[in-house]
């Protein structure tokens, strides 16, 4: 068969309505954290309560498997329109306190943790919801294009952000993310059902009946019998710990302390990240039939990590924008390939459940967070940054040697093949 044309996903009508859903709950993440990290960061003037605000974010990653397996009950379009009406409601309380004077640090700590117990679930699902509608030839391209919803989001959400906290305040940038968020949940909802899945065995009708945690037991060992979905799972954790901290959640900190600039010179490191992002995932939308995906995302992931360590020692704004694009494209280029060859390796079945068990791997990125956080005030931010990006390093090797049978010497036929 000839290669789909870049835009085939959208012709299945589920992925129409998707994609922009996406893209303003994204939209408004890159908001939300931009504008709350930096409130942390001036009102109590401490790089740890920065950290620990971040890491609330994804402290529902410890429950992201049942997530995951209740989505996988009560089908992953009705999980992830309700947990996007969660995002509403939260963010319509924190506008509230806002407008009635009553918001400060503590509260934002409370709120930030109530969104974080489902917010880290929503990447997943996300995937989960895509792989449901699209045929496996178009899988990649598809998630492709679904990662620029987030690459977009943080060139606009920063931008925008940055300019309305700057001109009119915490309240009237949360009416815009509110709205955002409710969008998101509807035209979530608006997608169609998945694509019907085949008959169940009786086998698989007991498995089922069996409980929640026989469910999500059966899904772990699904992956620990997969050589290249553990070895997935071990790189989400390593990305999660020593690469996300340095070019999301230390960002603040690096624009006031490092580069001495304010909130709008915070939105162009953001930006520039996501303008990177976005040029990387557009690559893959190209491409995406051509390539090993196997062998792209370990090269990328080595290029990303020594990408980090050059932004560590750049001193200047431009020179950080430079480098930060720059990290951006290795960084999609990486979490594409890592996207599609979980969700092709995962069986339909067990979909949410892998998901559900790979969003675990995400704790990692707060307790990177709150250790990076606690390292900045003894050693400083370049020695603790440094050390996070070797280690990082490192590791992606040792991963890519020992599981090289499943995915260096991968035939390219087998990363474009379905389940």
């Amino acid at each position: 068969m000839p290669p789909p044309a870049a835009s085939a996903p959208f012709r299945v009508r589920a992925y129409r309505f998707q994609w922009p859903a996406d893209l303003v709950v994204s939209w408004a993440f890159e908001m939300e954290t931009l504008i709350l990290g930096w409130y942390v960061l001036v009102e109590t003037g401490s790089v740890l309560y920065l950290t620990i605000y971040g890491a609330l974010l994804y402290g529902g990653t410890l429950i992201a498997p049942m997530i995951g397996v209740a989505s996988d009950r009560i089908g992953h379009r009705n999980m992830l329109s309700a947990m996007r009406a969660i995002y509403a409601v939260v963010a319509a309380v924190l506008m509230a306190l806002a407008f009635a004077g009553l918001l400060n640090p503590a509260m934002v700590l409370v709120l930030a943790a109530v969104s974080g117990l489902v917010r880290p679930s929503d990447m997943g699902l996300r995937g989960a919801l895509v792989a449901d509608s699209m045929p496996p030839h178009l899988l990649t391209g598809a998630m492709s294009f679904s990662r620029t919803t987030s690459d977009i989001a943080r060139i606009t959400g920063a931008l925008s952000g940055a300019g309305l906290f700057a001109a009119f305040g915490v309240g009237p940038a949360y009416v815009a993310i509110t709205l955002l968020y409710a969008l998101g949940s509807f035209l979530t909802w608006c997608s169609s059902s998945p694509r019907p899945e085949p008959a169940e065995t009786p086998a698989v009708s007991a498995a089922a009946s069996a409980g929640t945690w026989a469910d999500l037991r059966e899904g772990i060992v699904h992956i620990w019998n997969t050589p290249s979905l553990l070895a997935i799972v071990w790189l989400a954790l390593l990305f999660n710990f020593t690469a996300f901290p340095l070019t999301n959640g230390l960002l603040p900190y690096v624009a006031k302390e490092v580069y001495r600039i304010d909130q709008t010179g915070l939105g162009y490191l953001v930006a520039a990240i996501g303008f990177g992002a976005l040029l990387g995932a557009l690559v893959m939308t190209w491409f995406s039939t051509e390539v090993n995906l196997s062998r792209l995302m370990f090269v990328s992931a080595v290029i990303w990590h020594l990408l980090i360590l050059v932004f560590i020692q750049m001193e200047s704004l431009r020179g950080g924008v430079i480098m930060l694009f720059l990290c951006g494209i290795a960084q999609s280029l990486t979490m594409v390939c890592h996207t599609v060859i979980l969700l092709r390796t995962a069986s339909q079945r067990f979909r949410g459940r892998v998901l559900g068990v790979r969003m675990l791997a995400i704790y990692s990125l707060p307790l990177g967070l709150l250790i990076a956080g606690a390292l900045i005030e003894r050693t400083g931010f370049r020695w603790t940054a440094s050390a996070f990006a070797i280690t990082g390093l490192l590791f992606t090797v040792v991963v890519g040697v020992k599981w090289r049978a499943q995915f260096w010497w991968r035939p390219p036929e087998a990363d474009a093949a379905g389940p």
